[in-house]
Order: C-alpha cells, then structure tokens, then sequence
C-alpha cells in the first residue's frame, strides 16, 4: 500500500488542475463577497452562487479589478488551480465583466431604500450616548472572542459599569429571532444607560441577520442608545445605519461607551490643580485688594490726637472737680453728724443725766408731782437701766436699796 505525504497529494492536485484544459480558460458568473483588497495592490474575493463559492485571487494589473465590491454580480474571467500552502482550490481571475447586482445585495438595497424613507436612518434623532453609564446592556453570542474583547475593554477603562448580557445567536436560522428578543429583555430593565449589539466579521450571508427589517426596528424603538459592532471596519449592515452611532468593531464599540478612567483620573488632577491655582490667585488678589483699601482708609482716616488730649485734660477737670465736691460734702457730713451726737439722748446721758419712768406706763417722769409713794420707776442710765422705788423726800425711814438691772438697751 502507497503511503503519500501531503505536498505529494498537494502537488498532484494541482498538476491534474492545471492539465484539464477546461478549467484553464473559463468563465465563471456569481456574486462577489468578502472582497478585501492587499497592500501590494491585489485582489481577493470569493464568487458564489445560491449553493456553492469559490475563492478568487486577481493580481495587478488585471482588467476590471475596479468594479468589484461586495455585493456586485460579476462574469470572471481565469483559470483554476490548487494553492498547495493553505490547501485551497481557488480561480486566478485576470478579467472581470460585470453581470448585474447581485440578488442578496438587490434585496438590501431595496430595504435601505424604504427604511431611509421611513425615516430610520434620520441623523437628528440619533441620540448622544451618557458619559459615565452605570449599566451596559450587550447583545450578542455568549460565546466566542467577542463578549470577551467587550468585558476585556470595559474592566480596562472603566470598571464602574456593569455589563448586562442578553445572549443571542448571531447568525443561522435562529438569529433573527434571538436579536429580537434580546432588545426585548433589556428593554424591561429600568436602568440600562446603552446598549452595545455586537458580533465578529464575516460574509454578507453570515451578517444577514443584521440587515433584516425586524431587527431594524428593534434598534429603531429601543429605549437605550444603541451602539453598533458588527464586523470589521469594511462590513456595514442596515443596523450599523439604524443605531445611534457605529463602531468599527466590537472593541471599539465597547471603547465608544466607556469614559477612559486613566484620562478621566489624569483630567479630574489637572482640573484640581487649575482649581487650586485659580483660588489661589483669587485669594491674592483680594489680599492685594484689602491692603490697598485699608492703606486708602487709613490715608482718609481724620486726624484724632488733639480731641483725644482735650479728653484727657477735660477728663482730670472733672476729676478735681468731682473730688472737691466729695470732700465739702464729707465735712458736712461730720459736722451734721457731730451736731447730731451732741443733740443725742445718749449724749446727755453720757454727761451724767438720767431717765426716769413710771414702771406702770413707762411715762417719763418730768416733775415730782408725777411720782407717788412706792411707785416702780426705771432709771435709765448711759450704760443700762435699774429699777428703784418712790419714797417721800422727808421720810425718816431707812431708804430701800436700790438693785440695779441689767440694761435693756
């Protein structure tokens, strides 16, 4: 049994494609997709009909290269061979005719044209998106590089926002519907600020689901901005027209939603610093401003020494004035009071004089006619009071002793 290596094999498919003469000149009609363009200049694209593709290469210079854009319908022009590096059966194209719009590309046409007239594709009701969303709705496959790109981007930039997945299948038959209800899940929630749809590049049939009518209106009645990521920078669908803004992929979708926090750190310090600097210089200019209205204040401030030092003199004046008036008042005074002593009954009693009463109504005795024989009398002296008792003056009895009290005064 032969055992052959894989150039081999290689090697003979291409020599038994290059020796059918047939396929070394023909011409092949189909729609052209996935057309990219090189550096260098060349040309590659694959032609297909309803059922089946074929990749094609066109190097420059070659006739009709400049038709060629996704979507034309295209007579080409070439010979097929095998390309043993990548293992592909691909046509080298050096003419290429064109042969109409394609049947896909016809169909988006015609619904651009009613969604343009429906006004869908309006510029003034594209709304701005929030600077700092709190919640990100994304819909799209939860599987493959794209959710992780969005999560990887906005952890990086901005970690504040929350990214809220709607899973949905972004291509094949349950596509449409998946979008659909994905805009319908995230349409309930209160909170979501935007919302990102996104998906990975691929051919006009892969990213039909974005071109169809529903989904459209979807993005059209969504309550959130919507951001659109679908393909690569040359892939453009009806959703990327109908959403709010367009991103050339999902990265920089994601990118287009979220604030940098490194430039939002970097301008809130400049911002700080600005702020400090303009206080600052607030501040010395009122400084400044303060000294020269308190200079100009002083400047205009009357002159006040003399009316103080005539103060002072009026203030000792009245001083002099006030102790004379006190000392003439303070020898009036002693002399009422020494006028006032000398009147005082304790001042005679002092010079030896006495007051004497009647026990019964303490009527003070001013004749003897007033006094009977054996009256109680009070004898007040000038350091107390005794009692005594009446008797005739030409009695010849032994006079009564006389005890003295203890003073009531």
């Amino acid at each position: 049994m032969a055992v052959y290596s894989v150039s081999e094999i290689a090697k003979y498919l291409k020599e038994a494609l290059e020796r059918d003469s047939h396929l070394g000149d023909l011409w092949i009609s189909g729609e052209v997709s996935n057309f990219t363009r090189s550096g260098a200049g060349h040309l590659y694209f694959t032609i297909k009909d309803a059922a089946s593709s074929l990749r094609c290469v066109m190097f420059r210079p070659a006739q009709g290269g400049e038709l060629l854009s996704n979507g034309i319908a295209v007579i080409a022009h070439g010979r097929v061979s095998f390309y043993e590096a990548r293992g592909e059966t691909q046509l080298y194209v050096d003419i290429v005719q064109p042969e109409g719009v394609g049947e896909l590309q016809l169909k988006l046409e015609q619904l651009k044209l009613k969604l343009e007239q429906e006004g869908l594709f309006e510029l003034s009701r594209k709304r701005h998106l929030p600077a700092f969303p709190r919640r990100i709705g994304l819909v799209t496959s939860p599987t493959g590089a794209v959710l992780h790109d969005i999560q990887n981007v906005v952890q990086r930039r901005y970690p504040l926002a929350e990214l809220m997945l709607a899973p949905t299948p972004v291509q094949g038959d349950g596509a449409i519907d998946g979008i659909l209800e994905a805009f319908q899940v995230l349409n309930e929630v209160e909170d979501i600020d935007v919302i990102i749809v996104a998906r990975g590049g691929g051919s006009l049939e892969e990213l039909w689901a974005f071109n169809e009518e529903s989904v459209a209106h979807a993005i059209f009645a969504s309550r959130a901005p919507v951001v659109s990521g679908i393909g690569h920078e040359t892939d453009f669908t009806i959703a990327d027209m109908v959403a709010d803004h367009r991103a050339p992929t999902p990265s920089a979708a994601a990118e287009l939603v979220v604030p940098d926090g490194r430039q939002l750190a970097a301008s809130i310090a400049a911002s700080f610093q600005s702020l400090e600097a303009e206080v600052w210089r607030q501040l010395s200019t009122r400084i400044e401003d303060l000294d020269r209205m308190r200079t100009r204040l002083l400047g205009r401030a009357p002159d006040v020494s003399s009316p103080r030092l005539r103060i002072d003199d009026l203030l000792q004046e009245a001083t002099r004035h006030l102790k004379g008036y006190l000392e003439l008042k303070k020898e009036r005074t002693n002399s009422l009071e020494m006028r006032l002593s000398t009147l005082s009954p304790l001042g005679v009693l002092d010079r030896g004089y006495a007051i004497v009463q009647r026990g019964g109504n303490q009527e003070v005795v001013h004749h003897v006619s007033q006094v009977l024989e054996d009256d109680n009398l009070w004898i007040t002296v000038a350091d107390g009071v005794f009692r005594a008792s009446a008797t005739p003056s030409q009695s010849k009895a032994k006079k009564r002793k006389v005890t003295p009290e203890k003073s009531k005064v």
